[in-house]
C-alpha cells in the first residue's frame, strides 16, 4: 500500500503559521496526515520536505514527516477520520470577525464527511461559531446529524517555540455535546502531554477569546505608563523593573503596540458582539492601537527637530518589521504601520530593517548593521536577538520602543 492508499487519520485545512506545524507534529507521532492549503506554491514546498515560514525547529520536522510518508500536502481535501480547520480569522472593517475562511474550509470538507467523523475548528472565533458551522454541515449533509462529532479547539501556542508548546501545553477542548468533546479528546490524547480540559463549544470559544483579550488589557497598561513615563521624563523600563519587585505586580513589558494575529484581533471579536459590557477591552484595544500612532509622531517630531538643529534631513533606521521578536511574521504588525506613516509623512531618508525575511514587496530592506552605522536616528521597534549585538554609538539619536537599551 503506497502512501496515498493510507488511511488518512486526519486532514488540516490551513497550512500556516498554526496549521503546519500542528500537522507535521501530529505526524511526528506516527498519524497519517493530509495538509491542506489553496496556495499552490506552499502546497509544491511542502511535499519537497521544506517549509515557507520561519518557526524553530519546523524546518527539520517537515523534512522528516514528508520522507517517512506520514504527511503529505493537497489543494483539495481526502477521506479521513478527522478533519481541522486551521485557518485565520481576520477583522471587517468594522472589526467585526470575518469568519468566511472557516465557512469556506468547512464547505471543502463537507462532501467527504461519513458517519463517526470528528470535525474541530482550531481557527480563533466568535461565540457560537462552532455550532453555525454545525448547522451548515446538517443543511448539506442532513442524513449526518447526530452521526458526526464536532468541537471547537483553540490553539495557544507562542510563535518561536510552537514545536514545544503543541505538545506540553494545556488544551481547552469543547464539544457541542459531551460525545463531541470526548472524542475530541480521544484525538488530541494522541500527540499531546497536556492537561486536555472539557467544556462546551462557546465556553471554549469565548476562553480563546478572553486569554487574548486579558493579555492585551495587560499590554495596553504598560503601553500607557510608557507614555506617561515619556512626558515625565522617567525611564520606563527601570520604573517597571522596581515596581515588579512586589511581590503581587507583574508589569508587561511597553512596545511599539500590538500586532500578530491573535492578540490584536480577538478582542475585537467580544467587543464587536458585546458592545456594552466590553469597555476595558475596548479601551485597552484602542490604547494598543494608538501606541502605533504615538511611535510614529515621535519620530517624525524628531526628525524635524533634527532638521532644525543641523540643517539636513536625517537618515533613519527603523529596526524591524516582524510583530514580535526573532520571527518572520508581519501580520498586524505595528512596526509596519509605524514605518509606512514615517515615510509617507517625512522627508528623511528611511533605512527599513528586518533580519528575518530576505526581502520585502513594499520596502528595500537593509541589513542591521549596516543600516545603524549610516544612521543618524536609530528607531528600535522589534527586539530582535541581533540587535543586542550592536554597542551603542551615544552620536546617534536612539528612540527605543522595545526595551533594546534598556
Amino acid at each position: 500500500m503506497n502512501n496515498t492508499e493510507k488511511i488518512i487519520d486526519a486532514v488540516f485545512v490551513g497550512l500556516g503559521y498554526i496549521g503546519l506545524p500542528t500537522a507535521a507534529f501530529a505526524a511526528s507521532k506516527g498519524l497519517n496526515i493530509l495538509g491542506v492549503d489553496v496556495n499552490p506554491q506552499v502546497v509544491e514546498t511542502i511535499n519537497q520536505g521544506k517549509i515557507h515560514i520561519i518557526e524553530p525547529y519546523l524546518d527539520s520536522l517537515v523534512k522528516d514527516v514528508v520522507r517517512n510518508g506520514y504527511l503529505r500536502a493537497a489543494l483539495k481535501p481526502q477521506q479521513a477520520e478527522a478533519y481541522f480547520i486551521v485557518v485565520p480569522t481576520p477583522f471587517k472593517q468594522n472589526h467585526r470577525a470575518d469568519i468566511s475562511y472557516v465557512e469556506a474550509g468547512t464547505k471543502a470538507v463537507i462532501p467527504f464527511l461519513k458517519e463517526g467523523d470528528l470535525f474541530v475548528i482550531e481557527s480563533t472565533s466568535p461565540v457560537m461559531t462552532t455550532e453555525k458551522m454545525a448547522a451548515l454541515i446538517w443543511k448539506e449533509r442532513p442524513e449526518l446529524k447526530d452521526k458526526i462529532y464536532i468541537a471547537y479547539c483553540p490553539e495557544r501556542v507562542l510563535p518561536g517555540n510552537v514545536i514545544y508548546e503543541l505538545e506540553n501545553n494545556d488544551r481547552v477542548i469543547g464539544g457541542i455535546n459531551t460525545e463531541s468533546t470526548q472524542k475530541a479528546i480521544e484525538f488530541y490524547s494522541r500527540f499531546v502531554k497536556g492537561t486536555l480540559h472539557p467544556t462546551n463549544a462557546r465556553t471554549a470559544e469565548m476562553c480563546k477569546l478572553t486569554e487574548n483579550s486579558s493579555r492585551d488589557v495587560q499590554i495596553a497598561f504598560a503601553n500607557e505608563l510608557s507614555m506617561i513615563c515619556d512626558k515625565a521624563d522617567i525611564n520606563v523600563w527601570e520604573l517597571i523593573e522596581l515596581a515588579n519587585k512586589h511581590p503581587r505586580v507583574n508589569i508587561l513589558q511597553p512596545g511599539a503596540g500590538v500586532g500578530g494575529h491573535c492578540i490584536a484581533v480577538d478582542p475585537w471579536f467580544i467587543v464587536s458582539d458585546f458592545p456594552e459590557q466590553a469597555q476595558i477591552i475596548k479601551r485597552s484595544r484602542e490604547t494598543n492601537d494608538y501606541k502605533a500612532d504615538w511611535c510614529a509622531n515621535r519620530v517624525i517630531e524628531t526628525c524635524q527637530q533634527y532638521e532644525i538643529e543641523k540643517g539636513r534631513e536625517p537618515i533613519v533606521a527603523c529596526m524591524g518589521l516582524a510583530f514580535k521578536p526573532n520571527i518572520d511574521d508581519l501580520r498586524e504588525s505595528p512596526a509596519m504601520y509605524i514605518v509606512s506613516r514615517i515615510i509617507s509623512e517625512s522627508p528623511a531618508d528611511i533605512l527599513v530593517v528586518e533580519p528575518n525575511i530576505s526581502k520585502h514587496k513594499t520596502f528595500n530592506l537593509t541589513s542591521y548593521d549596516e543600516a545603524y552605522k549610516k544612521a543618524d536616528i536609530v528607531v528600535w521597534l522589534v527586539a530582535h536577538s541581533p540587535f543586542f549585538l550592536l554597542e551603542k554609538d551615544n552620536e546617534k539619536i536612539e528612540l527605543d520602543f522595545c526595551g533594546i537599551r534598556k
